[in-house]
């Protein structure tokens, strides 16, 4: 089968199209034929490994110190058709549409993935595709949907609170945007000129384009403030939160000294953590889209073998929503 096989760690060059062998499943395994995929920041982030030396060091620890030694295919997100099954196997059959996630074992920018029914913690997991999205779309939602859906319940969002979502146009965010829309709140997105109009589209109520504006000098007080990106102040931004509010950063970098203070001296919450998505929230996100509750944004679909060139897109900020790689079959089916 085509797989994108990851080198080394460096620019999007070191990603490689190559041939390897087609998994077999396991019993307790399923195969599925894989018609989409996506490359997103934190796919960006793992390939270089630029990243502060307190979670790059563990990385290379895990993943090899100076290059890759497993996991050489990345890739977390995928939707596809089951196409063999292990005999322990009981909640899918051969010709299932899904959609889900590889987790930290990777290995979706490929032709083919086995993946476990009863993921352990750090396997991702699929569940059935939601009936009306396409593949391509599918396959944006077991990420940023469900990064999304895990920190807005963190923050306990309630109906008539207000909550500003900084970096709103990526994958996460414009996912955050729509969860925070459904729960009832009153959104303020924050992001770059070009994806303002787009995020309005999605149901943001204000839009604030940081190029321009400053949103902790406006005056505004927030019940949660989600930082999707982590490169704002936090000094700045932590006076725009009102007292027992609560501010959720999905990416700390510098942020932590500062967020383990505020937490511990005041009376604001600081939740500063890795998501971990369920089979039970794809299904849970599976049933908002089926209802036409949410819904994604594509920005652009690259084929397999440009995925490299898809990392460099993605590694400009530019991107609105998702960015996909289609995944094509000679057979077509």
């Amino acid at each position: 089968m085509k797989a994108i096989v990851w080198t080394k760690y460096g620019p999007p060059d070191v990603l490689e199209l190559r041939e390897v062998e087609k998994p077999t499943p396991k019993d307790n395994e399923v195969l599925i034929k894989i018609h989409a995929t996506t490359v997103t920041a934190g796919d960006c982030e793992l390939r270089s490994l630029k990243l502060p030396i307190y979670i790059s060091l563990p990385l290379r620890i895990w993943l090899g110190f100076r290059e890759p030694r497993s996991n050489t295919i990345p890739g977390t997100e995928l939707a596809g058709k089951i196409e063999a099954v292990g005999k322990y196997i009981k909640k899918f059959k051969v010709g299932d549409q899904v959609f889900g996630s590889a987790g930290m074992g990777f290995g979706a920018n490929a032709e083919y993935l086995c993946l476990p029914e009863e993921p352990g913690e750090m396997e991702g997991g699929v569940a059935i595709k939601p009936t009306n999205m396409t593949y391509e779309e599918a396959a944006t939602v077991p990420f940023g949907g469900r990064d999304a859906l895990h920190f807005l319940r963190k923050g306990n969002i309630q109906s008539g609170q207000k909550i500003l979502i900084n970096g709103a146009g990526g994958s996460i965010g414009t996912f955050a945007v729509q969860l925070a829309k459904y729960f009832g709140a009153e959104v303020t997105a924050v992001d770059s000129t070009a994806k303002l109009d787009m995020l309005t589209s999605i149901g943001a109520d204000h839009v604030i384009d940081y190029t321009l504006e400053d949103f902790t000098k406006r005056g505004e007080i927030y019940d949660v403030i989600f930082d999707v990106v982590g490169k704002i102040s936090f000094l700045r931004s932590n006076k725009a939160l009102k007292q027992n509010g609560t501010y959720l950063l999905a990416n700390p970098g510098s942020q932590v000294v500062q967020g383990l203070w505020t937490s511990l001296t005041s009376s604001k919450k600081v939740i500063m953590q890795t998501a971990s998505g369920t089979i039970a929230d794809l299904i849970f996100l599976k049933e908002l889209i089926e209802a036409g509750k949410i819904k994604t944004v594509i920005d652009r679909r690259y084929p397999l073998e440009q995925t490299a060139e898809a990392h460099r897109y993605v590694e400009t900020g530019q991107k609105q929503g998702n960015v996909v790689i289609t995944v094509d079959h000679d057979d077509k089916t």
